[in-house]
């Protein structure tokens, strides 16, 4: 039941309603008219009785910049850690464009115009974002809004949940040809930078990106077991790589001078691990005379091989860290081309070779 009391000023009257009802903590709001008052009134009776008002009420003390800010101090050490300076610079763009609204204001309709002001802002090397990156800052947001909904209580609804994606392009499948990995890993033993060829090898031996190797650890690495256990990965899931080989025998000859001070089997300063030498890596590839080839696209190559030389989807699925089948299924073609080598092979030994 609500009750309106007149308050009488110096120099105006004003309307205090007071809104008490069973099972509800009581709501108070101080009016200019009685009108006012009495129309406010009942509508926050019918909003308190429906459920939905201090739903309302927490979103409306609550700003987009706020929500942001406790999600990056609480949520993002969750976070594997090289996604952290992505996330951070995704969500700061959101902190800029819509950082002052209460959490209230914010409908799929905003959040729309700001898909399109995403794909069509143009960047600094004048280029705008890809379809995949506009999905990218949308669903650092959504995240946010996930955790505000589920644990903080201070919004009712994810608004993203009406918004649909952008359309994506197809994946790059740039992997090396044997000439071209012969060309890079001779470029790269022959760099100034000592760690490049290291790098290089674990990265086309194993499919570990680059900031798994960057940041890999020397407590990581048994060698007995031939083995690395990788503990922060981009799906948040414990993977653990095969070491063999080559990677395997030169990364114990890199490891009997190390740094005490330093667990990284790339130090850094301070305690840190090194930055991946870009500079070094585009001399390598100018040097043998590859193009258009991200250091990514290594775990292209080590797929396509692996996938060449017999392994399944699941299996590669399994070395490069996927969850599904969908994003490496652009290697099946490989994988059926060695199946149809190995039928070829059984057939010629229990039929013999055919014109």
């Amino acid at each position: 039941m609500a009750t309106i009391t007149p308050q009488h000023g110096k120099r105006r009257t004003t309307y205090k309603v007071r809104i008490r009802k069973p099972g509800n903590p009581t709501v108070t709001k101080t009016l200019s008219s009685k009108s006012l008052a009495e129309k406010w009134a009942r509508k926050t009776e019918l909003q308190i009785e429906e459920g939905i008002y201090f739903d309302k009420a927490e979103s409306e003390k609550h700003t987009v910049s706020e929500v942001i800010d406790r999600y990056l101090k609480e949520e993002l050490l969750k976070l594997s850690e090289s996604d952290w300076p992505m996330r951070t610079r995704q969500l700061n763009w959101w902190k800029k464009s819509i950082g002052p609204l209460h959490l209230s204001r914010v409908t799929p309709a905003l959040l729309v115009e700001h898909r399109n002001k995403l794909k069509t802002e143009k960047l600094k090397n004048d280029k705008f974002r890809s379809g995949s990156t506009v999905n990218r800052y949308m669903a650092a947001l959504s995240a946010v809004f996930g955790i505000a909904c589920s644990e903080w209580q201070w919004m009712k609804e994810n608004p993203f949940r009406r918004i649909r994606r952008e359309k994506e392009s197809e994946g790059r499948t740039r992997f090396l040809s044997s000439d071209e990995r012969a060309a890079l890993l001779e470029s790269c033993k022959e760099s100034a930078n000592d760690n490049l060829y290291l790098i290089t090898i674990l990265a086309l031996s194993t499919g570990m990106r680059q900031s798994e190797i960057m940041t890999l650890t020397w407590s990581q690495i048994d060698f007995d077991n031939k083995k690395i256990t990788l503990f922060k990965t981009k799906n948040g899931e414990v993977r653990v790589v095969p070491l063999v080989s080559l990677a395997a025998k030169i990364l114990n000859e890199h490891g009997r001078v190390r740094n005490i001070n330093n667990a990284h089997v790339f130090p850094g300063r301070l305690h840190t691990h090194a930055e991946f030498p870009r500079k070094a890596w585009n001399t390598a590839l100018r040097k043998a005379h590859i193009s258009d080839f991200h250091f990514h696209d290594t775990r292209h190559s080590a797929a396509s091989e692996l996938a060449m030389n017999g392994a399944s989807l699941h299996e590669i699925a399994a070395v490069l860290g996927h969850k599904t089948l969908a994003m490496v299924q652009r290697y099946a073609h490989l994988s059926e081309q060695h199946t149809t080598s190995v039928v070829e092979k059984m057939n010629t030994a229990i039929f013999g070779h055919t014109e």
